[in-house]
């Protein structure tokens, strides 16, 4: 699906991993949780270089985590943790993923693709040990890209929007246009379209760059959030990182048939009671499904360089059903998706 040339554009389209939109909690990479505490494990020996939030985000950390849990309870695997500071230097990344590699941990995940060129010229230096990136995009003989093929997942719930909408008419709010956010926007309107073409779909973008005015900016999606209800949308799909925190907020004041879609993890999950009543579904992203099975295929010998792409039929992104809501039209949600993976369907990745 990504090609280098394309991937390459990520790196100046999105400079701020898409983490999720909620606050974080207490439980961190040096929190009372202690995902690694155990070192008995005769395993792989994981080292997780967090972005940014580390564990406690709702998102990538948290599903990045998950991830090496699940490898810790069946695969006899030990972690070590480590997180990155804000507006920290590219040395900082350097020396976290040098740390993990020195002190014999393989494989070692980088959670996001800011990690991307840190990960690649850090792997020359230690070739016998395997690297892998969540979204990422470099190349070299011993990193794996875990890429995932977020239009689909987009699609589906562009499909509940058709399913659901009562004023046919449906919001998006997206952080900034790009390789990244695109095929959210992309596959949300064509699943929205084959439900029903009639059904108006209005975008907003927060801003023109990848900034923090982008994907930090709750206070700008708030405003938008409150456009679109106002223009008649009653539903507001966003991926627009932590700034989706403004729709949830905006979407909790709302009548009830109103609703917000989240994105990447079940938002609906760490989101507050008022909240929950509005969030429809989310848009997943199983960065937790990637990881685990890149940390088997290490321990099976079977891992490979370049760019593992986790689809629908990999389970590796979809829907959430959270909140019951879109239980009366999961069947037909169902067939969409079986259509998807037959290859009947097709999701845009661009609009």
């Amino acid at each position: 699906m990504r090609h280098t040339t394309k991937l390459a554009a990520i790196a100046v389209a999105v400079a701020v991993i898409l983490t999720g939109c909620a606050k974080k909690d207490n439980t961190s990479a040096s929190g009372s949780d202690e995902l690694c505490a155990d070192k008995s494990g005769t395993g792989p020996k994981i080292g997780l270089a967090y972005d940014i939030g580390g564990r406690g985000d709702h998102s990538f950390n948290d599903l990045a985590a998950a991830g090496v849990k699940k490898s810790i309870q069946e695969l006899g695997a030990s972690c070590e943790e480590s997180e990155a500071a804000a507006d920290e230097p590219d040395s900082a990344k350097e020396e976290r993923l040098r740390t993990l590699a020195e002190a014999g941990y393989n494989p070692v995940i980088g959670v996001g693709f800011v990690y991307t060129e840190e990960v690649v010229k850090v792997s020359k230096e230690y070739p016998k040990v395997k690297f892998a990136i969540v979204d990422g995009f470099g190349e070299a003989p011993n990193v794996t890209n875990l890429v995932f093929s977020a239009e689909q997942g987009a699609f589906l719930v562009g499909v509940a929007a058709g399913l659901k909408t009562k004023t046919k008419h449906v919001g998006f709010i997206g952080g900034v246009r790009g390789p990244v956010i695109d095929p959210f926007a992309a596959g949300y309107k064509a699943g929205v379209a084959a439900v029903d073409p009639s059904i108006k779909v209005d975008m907003k973008w927060l801003s023109d760059a990848a900034d923090k005015k982008a994907f930090a900016n709750p206070g700008g999606a708030k405003t938008a959030a409150t456009a679109l209800y106002d223009a008649g949308s009653d539903i507001v799909f966003h991926a627009s990182g932590l700034s989706g925190g403004g729709l949830f907020d905006t979407v909790a004041t709302k009548p009830d048939g109103i609703w917000a879609i989240g994105v990447d993890s079940d938002q609906y999950q760490s989101a507050t009671p008022d909240q929950q009543k509005h969030i429809l579904t989310s848009s997943l992203k199983r960065v937790d499904v990637a990881v685990f099975d890149y940390v088997k295929a290490v321990k099976d010998g079977t891992s490979k360089a370049g760019f593992d792409t986790y689809d629908i039929k990999r389970d590796g992104v979809g829907y959430a059903t959270s909140g019951g809501f879109v239980d009366d039209i999961a069947p037909k949600i169902e067939e969409y998706k079986a259509k998807l993976i037959s290859g009947e369907l097709k999701a845009p990745s661009k609009l």
